[in-house]
């Protein structure tokens, strides 16, 4: 996720505090009313013909609208008409807008993956995972929510304290590695990883996990 020098004009929790270790600065929810780091948070802004546009990586011009990476918090700023109430214009928002954001960030996830990838810091499969987990230099798991639930549930044994994410299916993280079906993936420590964690919190407070029968 980009961190952008902020807009003077974000709707924002006055004044912003940062503490020595948060990571940036702080922003409300238009809808709840929650305070949260921004990064946490999506940033919306409204276009000049008065349609709303997430704004995923912090960077598009104008005043940002933030809502909490939430199905519930989304609900709310719809029904309350929070996005109008904020700008002070007329604002059009689709319906569907949670499915769309879920989209955006589960897309957006999978080009952070990739470009992890490219940069030589994922690897994928049980063997190479297994061995990034083992020397130390996986710093992520990414396992498919779908994946036999013995063998995820052995890996993430092995991860110890490291973050363990299973919210993605296994289509959608093999999309990265231009395979059909991968399970599970490492990514190292760094920069791609941290954003990449980032957009899985947002994501999952997004996500309708169906209920697949899994695997045993």
């Amino acid at each position: 996720m980009s961190h952008a020098a902020p807009h003077a004009d974000d709707v924002r929790t006055e004044p912003v505090s940062v503490e020595p270790d948060e990571r940036g600065p702080r922003r409300r929810c238009i809808a709840t009313g929650v305070v949260a780091d921004k990064d946490a948070l999506v940033r919306f802004v409204v276009a000049p013909s008065g349609e709303l546009v997430p704004d995923l990586q912090q960077r598009l011009p104008g005043r940002g609208l933030y809502v909490a990476a939430e199905r519930s918090a989304l609900d709310v700023a719809l029904k309350k008409r929070a996005f109008t109430r904020a700008a002070k214009r007329p604002v059009t928002v689709p319906v569907d807008l949670a499915d769309r954001l879920e989209a955006l960030i589960a897309g957006h996830t999978l080009e952070l993956i990739s470009l992890a990838r490219r940069a030589g810091q994922a690897v994928v499969g049980h063997d190479q995972v297994v061995a990034w987990l083992k020397n130390g230099r996986a710093a992520l798991l990414l396992q498919a929510r779908d994946g036999a639930t013995a063998g995820r549930a052995r890996l993430a044994a092995l991860a110890g304290d490291r973050p363990v994410v299973e919210l993605l299916s296994a289509a959608e993280l093999a999309q990265p590695f231009g395979r059909d079906h991968v399970v599970h993936v490492a990514l190292a420590a760094g920069g791609i990883a941290t954003r990449a964690q980032a957009e899985l919190g947002r994501l999952a407070g997004l996500r309708r996990v169906d209920q697949e029968a899994k695997t045993a």
